[in-house]
């Protein structure tokens, strides 16, 4: 069961608009996909976020030739292979080239075996996964409508950016909380908050009980975190913090965080994700998901990983709501605020080869900065 070829392309699905938040505007989601073929003719397709220009590079000098010849069961070896090839000593520079090949190796080795890949890492341990309402918008009035309309639909857990502004973070908190009552409400900082600010802010969020405030403080200062965490009545959330599994390690030793958000993209690939939640598990700490905007492979990847990890206990992001289009014709849909695990061998979704290059493009665009302000950019902390 040997890879013998594969190839890859870059695909940009627009949303429905341009969203907006703390760090900038998106207009869509850039991925790379990758399509492997073992010695045995079996199919495998991968996926992951493709924000910056390192990663199609390192998929295409690094990751792509090195697979040739890698038996698809062999998940950790090849990463740990990456890693030897100098990405050691730039841990975050390989993650997600890394993972859309592994994700792949893992479809395969379902497809092979005839099992889901939630199979492989001890069965589904649930088969209904909450998904949580993701709102980007800084205007209460666009913001209530958004969150009565998800209300509608049936979901019961609700995730809001902050992070603009001192006086709209209380702002849009109180508008969520009018709009959607008792149910969960997360707050989604991305960072922008100064330790002294997020004392003043959390003390006045407080009273509208939030499930969590996620990532207040710039991610590198766990120190500043765990004292935060310390001193806080609102639960503390990490998102950016906690991409690796090294990272989740780090947290957990400086008690930095009462949920984790993981990303298999970001921590080099599912299997990774799965050992931080282990790692989250032994400290009885929650995981969620972050979301970049999935199609359908890594949709599917996500919710055979939420499905399989006892700890994944809490509703999963998503951005599902605002892809204009899929390249999975079966994409994973969300019905009453839950998606339904995929039951078909490995991932469970198929892909559309000429959807994929509808959508295929040659660069990145859109993923941070915008360009209705020339000149700006975001800063971390920002107030």
């Amino acid at each position: 069961m040997k890879i013998r070829s594969c190839h890859h392309a870059m695909v940009r699905v627009p949303f429905r608009e341009t969203i907006e938040w703390g760090s900038g505007t998106r207009i869509g989601t850039t991925r790379l996909v990758c399509k492997i073929e073992t010695d045995t003719g079996i199919i495998g397709w991968g996926e992951t976020l493709c924000l910056i220009d390192a990663v199609p590079a390192v998929f295409e000098k690094i990751v792509a030739p090195m697979a040739i010849g890698y038996d698809i069961s062999q998940v950790e070896r090849f990463w740990r292979n990456v890693q030897g090839a100098g990405y050691y000593h730039h841990k975050r520079a390989a993650v997600m080239a890394a993972a859309a090949m592994e994700m792949a190796m893992w479809d395969a080795l379902g497809k092979h075996a005839r099992l889901p890949v939630s199979a492989f890492w001890g069965g589904a341990y649930r088969t209904r996964i909450e998904a949580a309402a993701y709102l980007f918008s800084r205007d209460p009035a666009q913001l209530r409508d958004r969150l009565q309309g998800f209300l509608d639909a049936g979901y019961t857990t609700f995730k809001v950016k902050i992070g603009f502004d001192a006086a709209s973070d209380i702002t849009l908190a109180e508008t969520a909380r009018k709009v959607i009552g008792p149910h969960d409400l997360r707050l989604d900082v991305n960072g922008a908050w100064t330790p002294g600010t997020a004392k003043r802010q959390l003390r006045k969020l407080a009273p509208l009980d939030p499930a969590y405030v996620e990532q207040p403080l710039e991610l590198d200062d766990l120190a500043g975190t765990a004292a935060l965490r310390a001193w806080s009545p609102v639960p503390i959330a990490l998102d950016e913090s906690a991409y690796t599994l090294a990272d989740a390690g780090n947290i957990l030793r400086a008690q930095a965080a009462d949920v984790l958000l993981l990303d298999p993209h970001q921590a080099g690939g599912l299997w990774q994700a799965r050992k931080a939640a282990g790692v989250a598990e032994s400290a009885g700490l929650p995981v969620g998901l972050h979301s970049g905007a999935e199609l359908g492979p890594s949709q599917a990847a996500y919710l055979h990983l939420a499905a399989a990890t006892p700890n994944a206990a809490i509703a999963i992001d998503t951005e599902s709501a605002y892809l204009s289009d899929d390249i999975s014709p079966d994409a994973p849909a969300i019905r009453d605020g839950a998606f339904a695990l995929p039951e078909g061998p490995g991932l469970g979704v198929s892909v559309d080869e000429e959807a994929l290059e509808r959508y295929r493009v040659p660069d990145i665009r859109g993923a941070y900065l915008n360009p209705a302000r020339p000149g700006w950019f975001p800063e971390k902390p920002a107030y």
